[in-house]
């Protein structure tokens, strides 16, 4: 499947504030929205008037780009959000929420949801019992994930590990260090989303 390969920094830079895509960079001085607070590209620096149109495009890419989803997908997703009982913009957020390789970046298990994506795809966890390697794979309250017993001695999985308590966990997860493993206690509320986005400009976007 196609993904975006370039430099993750030009996509925060586009949106004009961090969007956490590259783990502990973020939160150094190296993040590059800090240094360079402008769009890329040459005319990046240019004051530009933006149309409704356009605040709305920029709100879903910034979404997009959050979660690492392509085009297509994402539109599926708000296909799903708009069939689902409640509102359609909180709907669209707790599904993606509800995706494998974030619930691993919420855990503090992935760095980043980058990362996180990448240790799902090599097999790493399991769910339920059973190995699960989509990234995409929709959790369920009562759910529970844990890391294989082989995938233990990565050294990768032992520093996520001893810094996953750094991070705050979501109350709607569930963090066991002790035996490797984590628990979707219920699906999460808009409150406990903190994702810097205004949804409703989203679905203003795709009902036009």
């Amino acid at each position: 499947m196609a993904r975006y390969t370039e430099a993750a920094c030009r996509l925060c830079r586009r949106e004009g504030e961090k969007l956490y895509l590259k783990g502990d960079r973020c939160y150094s001085p190296k993040c590059s929205v800090g240094r360079r607070s402008y769009a890329p590209g040459q005319h990046g620096q240019d004051r530009k008037k933006v149309s409704e149109y356009g605040v709305q495009l920029r709100e879903k890419q910034k979404l997009r780009r959050i979660y690492g989803i392509l085009e297509r997908q994402f539109a599926g997703y708000f296909t799903l959000a708009e069939r689902k009982k409640g509102i359609t913009g909180e709907n669209l957020l707790q599904v993606l929420e509800s995706r494998l390789d974030n619930v691993v970046y919420r855990l503090g298990l992935g760095a980043s949801r980058k990362e996180a994506r990448q240790l799902v795809r090599h097999g790493h966890f399991q769910v339920n019992g059973k190995k699960v390697n989509i990234p995409s794979f929709l959790v369920r309250p009562g759910d529970i994930l844990t890391i294989k017993e082989g995938s233990l001695s990565s050294t990768k999985i032992k520093e996520n590990l001893e810094d996953a308590g750094g991070r705050a966990i979501p109350e709607w997860l569930e963090l066991d260090k002790t035996n490797f493993s984590g628990k979707v206690k219920a699906l999460p509320t808009r409150e406990q989303i903190d994702v810097p986005v205004r949804e409703q400009l989203i679905v203003e976007y795709y009902s036009r």
